[in-house]
């Protein structure tokens, strides 16, 4: 069975067509279980969450309208599953579990695209790379991936290893896999799976999140699984799916999850 659960249309609108775009190439690409999972820094409901000067020239939604679009496509018949994606805030746990609580996501993922003040995946940080220590920043990643887990507040962490995306990576392989048994360890013990994503792909890292080694220590510690494309736009959808299920049976996975009103179920890979 194929999941999509990681998808966005803020490159486009919250309208019915636009959102059908990605529904029709989820079902022509054979995808059972599809969602959308904007991301939550553009809506107007989580400014006590995360603000900095980036993420405030990008919000301009109001959840109303978003809730609203997911009526809309459900009474056209349309199977499409509402979740959020939360950048996870240390210290805002109070103000995340409030946000989440009040909507009635299928499922919600918690991602880190910030550690501190450096937004670790945008272009316009990248020279920041370069000025900083990098097992320092990637210490500082799984720290927040520990705390995430800890947390218990989401279903799936998004890309886990997305710290990787500008091929910035230590080169002492002890210290990564450190930070690897401890980011395991830690969701082993909560309820949230993991998403092996495409989008790495499609990223100057060139290499599916996550890392085999990664992935593999999932997989022995029992951690679920979800397949991902993290789409922007609707070609996205299901992309290099082929490999993310080659690397899903290598380390020795089976069987994924799907999610229903926070509820989720296993179901096989095939």
């Amino acid at each position: 069975m194929r999941t999509d659960y990681h998808n966005h249309l803020e490159r486009g609108s919250l309208t019915l067509e636009y959102l059908k775009q990605f529904t029709d190439e989820a079902a022509k690409k054979g995808i059972q279980h599809f969602g959308i999972s904007e991301h939550a820094y553009h809506f107007y409901q989580t400014k006590d969450i995360l603000s900095n000067p980036w993420v405030e020239e990008r919000r301009y939604y109001d959840m109303k309208d978003y809730v609203d679009l997911f009526k809309e496509a459900w009474n056209h018949g349309i199977d499409v599953k509402m979740s959020i994606e939360m950048d996870y805030t240390p210290g805002k746990h109070a103000e995340m579990k409030r946000f989440i609580d009040t909507y009635d996501f299928d499922y919600v993922i918690g991602s880190i695209h910030w550690v501190d003040d450096f937004g670790i995946d945008l272009k316009e940080f990248l020279h920041e790379w370069d000025r900083r220590d990098v097992n320092e920043v990637y210490e500082k990643y799984f720290d927040q991936v520990v705390t995430l887990a800890q947390s218990n507040l989401f279903d799936i962490v998004g890309h886990l290893d997305l710290v990787k995306i500008f091929k910035y990576v230590p080169g002492d392989e002890e210290f990564l896999m450190k930070q690897y048994e401890r980011a395991t360890d830690a969701l082993s013990s909560s309820k949230t799976c993991v998403e092996i994503s495409t989008a790495g792909l499609r990223k100057p890292v060139g290499e599916l999140y996550p890392d085999e080694r990664l992935l593999s220590l999932c997989f022995q510690k029992n951690i679920p699984i979800v397949l991902s494309s993290d789409a922007h736009i609707p070609g996205d959808v299901g992309a290099d799916y082929d490999q993310a299920i080659a690397l899903a049976e290598k380390v020795g996975y089976s069987s994924l999850m799907t999610f229903q009103k926070g509820e989720r179920k296993e179901v096989p890979l095939k």
